[in-house]
């Protein structure tokens, strides 16, 4: 036996050759490649500024940092959050009816197709464009931002949640009929103990997403810590700038803890 395994592993191919030249094949075009990256935007001091930025997270504005009025961090902090959290609540709101028209196991298919296309076409325009249009529908501020992140949040959630009614038990709901329970009662005792899981764990990764997509919003006049942040690297103020990162990486460690503890207890029961 071990003469045989010794033979047919003597007899294996022999593709060394192969594989080397297939990598000597990337990474010359790797190199090639390389050699087309355009580096004339870059400035001689960029290393600097970023060693400027990491230096203000590490020793940053304490003043501002624990400031409690409207200019400060931590209000910065709470409004960034509220953004995310009412923006992340609206669309789950919008998104529940609109999943169940757009199922194809529930509704006739042109209807959930109409529905679908609905869905894509919100899916298709990016966080940050729909914040410059509520921008000049509302002004700036939070109000600008909730909004953006609501319909932002509806092509997302809205998918998540087409799947979900899509993979229903239908067994459930037969023994509902089949014992005599009315709409409401199939509703109530076999659809939404199956949905409301799967339902609340999209939303809180949704928030998750929004809570880091409110930042950057902010920087178009949305409301958080977007714009106190620009505004403040582009004075070169690296100590604020240091202690509004610092404030959003300490808040996001949070959310990020709190969301993942939330969504392990809605899978596990």
């Amino acid at each position: 036996m071990n003469q045989k395994i010794q033979e047919a592993y003597d007899k294996r191919p022999k593709d060394w050759v192969y594989n080397t030249v297939t990598a000597f094949i990337v990474v010359g075009l790797l190199i090639w490649s390389g050699s087309a990256v355009e580096t004339s935007g870059s400035t001689q001091d960029g290393g600097q500024i970023a060693l400027n930025v990491l230096s203000g997270i590490f020793h940053p504005d304490l003043g501002f940092l624990f400031d409690f009025t409207k200019s400060g961090v931590p209000y910065l902090m709470l409004e960034t959050v509220c953004i995310a959290f009412l923006g992340t609540i609206v669309g789950a709101i919008i998104s529940v009816p609109l999943a169940f028209v757009s199922a194809s196991n529930l509704t006739p298919k042109p209807i959930a197709f109409a529905g679908r296309m609905i869905i894509m076409a919100a899916r298709t325009i990016p966080a940050f464009v729909y914040g410059l249009m509520f921008i000049r529908v509302t002004g700036p501020g939070a109000f600008a931002g909730l909004l953006t992140m609501g319909v932002c949040s509806i092509g997302m959630i809205s998918k998540m949640y087409i799947e979900a009614i899509e993979d229903l038990d239908t067994h459930v709901i037969e023994s509902l009929d089949a014992s005599g329970c009315n709409t409401w009662q199939k509703i109530r005792y076999g659809i939404l103990p199956q949905l409301m899981p799967n339902f609340a764990s999209t939303a809180i990764y949704r928030f998750d997403i929004n809570l880091r997509d409110a930042t950057i919003l902010g920087m178009v006049g949305a409301g958080g810590f977007g714009a106190p942040l620009i505004f403040a690297m582009n004075s070169y103020r690296w100590n604020e700038a240091g202690a509004l990162l610092a404030g959003l990486i300490v808040l996001i460690l949070i959310i990020e803890y709190i969301s993942t503890k939330i969504r392990v207890k809605l899978t596990r029961g």
